[in-house]
């Protein structure tokens, strides 16, 4: 029933997705389903003609990369709060344990999320950021696909970090949809990347990021704009006609600029020459992924004498989620590329997440009656706007 609940949910919230189109009032914006398919690899395909090299990509990836950050008003960040982390609720489980935590992104702003670590481990361990997607009751941090994928993470040996949007779970100081939500969830997941690289058991040299959907969109900003991520596995977002749908993922001009124009395929190729999976399905704006945004990535990669570090799994016949089969293509590469060890969560070869234990809301929450939200935390679309100049 849940896994039927999840699945409706999904459903709905893609087609609500989908109907996003362009916005007259913001011409520099390029949202939704802005292109249709045909026109998205056209433009795939025109940008294509703009470098045939590795010097000539590096330049327009250096264009890009600037146009992100002129584009959502980050010329110079700002002032990031000392890291002063909340840690509270232990809870050991089967080979892993969960605690649930907050911390300052900028000042009067608060990250909240969990943390699952594996038990026995020695010495240094990698690293996986995980940002979660959209779900219609903004409970996306406690949904199964979410747990089950932090948990078996941390089963395979993995510090893992799953944190919310705006709007989301913990996080109410304001709305999801406030003006400038791309901004402040980018910052936010910088400074969980901060978080989850000071911890002393995590190897700095093995940190990747992945989420599906909005998270997905959050995993290849993220890892454009920060070196730190050493691998990248973006689910079910990757599009050449697509740009997200929410304002969290395409409300600032990030696309378009005076100098250029670009797409999401082009950001994520960004990631190059890192470790970057895509997985792809058969029922959303990822349908093509195979034969138009994969074949672009990986010529890029090619540049680099890297092809063997891009991959794509695309499984023709499912739709919009982080279910099974794609959490077992993400584990897969993630043990590979960050040296973690698969046997620790395979039965009979196949992935097993029958050991993990799905907690309540109310557990995985970080503020409640005992640990409440700091006063100095800033409440209000338009005090929460104001920290972020």
């Amino acid at each position: 029933m849940l896994v039927r609940s999840a699945l409706l949910a999904s459903a709905l919230l893609l087609s609500t997705i989908v109907a996003a189109q362009t916005n007259p009032a913001r011409p520099d914006l390029r949202q939704g389903a802005f292109f249709t398919e045909a026109e998205g690899a056209k433009a795939l395909q025109e940008y294509g003609q703009m470098h045939h090299d590795k010097a000539s990509w590096e330049k327009r990836a250096a264009l890009i990369r600037q146009g992100i950050l002129d584009g959502m008003g980050l010329q110079k960040m700002p002032a990031f709060a000392p890291l002063k982390p909340m840690r509270h609720s232990l809870r050991t489980m089967n080979g892993y344990t969960v605690e649930n935590v907050a911390f300052e992104s900028v000042p009067g702003f608060f990250v909240t999320g969990n943390l699952y670590r594996p038990v026995g481990m020695k010495g240094k361990t990698a690293a996986i950021l995980c940002p979660h997607g959209h779900t219609p009751k903004q409970d996306a941090r406690f949904v199964e696909q979410t747990q089950q994928r932090c948990a078996t993470m941390a089963r395979m040996g993995a510090v893992v970090f799953v944190y919310d949007m705006i709007g989301y779970g913990d996080s109410k100081q304001c709305d999801h949809k406030m003006p400038e939500a791309l901004k402040l969830q980018t910052l936010n997941s910088i400074r969980a990347l901060d978080f989850l690289t000071s911890l002393p058991e995590v190897d700095a040299n093995r940190v990747a990021v992945s989420g599906e959907s909005g998270g997905g969109t959050q995993t290849f900003l993220l890892a454009a704009l920060d070196q730190r991520v050493k691998v990248v596995v973006p689910v079910v977002m990757v599009s050449a006609h697509f740009f997200g749908g929410c304002v969290c993922e395409s409300g600032m001009p990030i696309h378009v600029r005076p100098t250029h124009q670009t797409n999401n395929t082009e950001i994520a190729a960004l990631a190059a020459p890192r470790p970057l999976l895509l997985v792809s399905d058969g029922k959303d704006w990822t349908k093509n992924t195979p034969d138009v945004e994969f074949p672009y990535i990986r010529n890029i990669y090619r540049y680099y004498k890297a092809e063997d570090r891009v991959e794509n799994v695309h499984l023709p016949t499912e739709g919009h989620d982080y279910g099974p089969s794609k959490r077992e293509a993400a584990y897969r590469f993630l043990a590979k590329h960050l040296k973690l060890d698969l046997n620790r969560v395979l039965k009979d070869n196949k992935i097993d997440e029958s050991p993990n234990t799905l907690l309540s809301p109310t557990e995985l929450s970080v503020f409640n009656a005992e640990h409440p939200r700091p006063a100095s935390a800033v409440t209000g679309d338009d005090a929460v706007l104001s920290l972020l100049k």
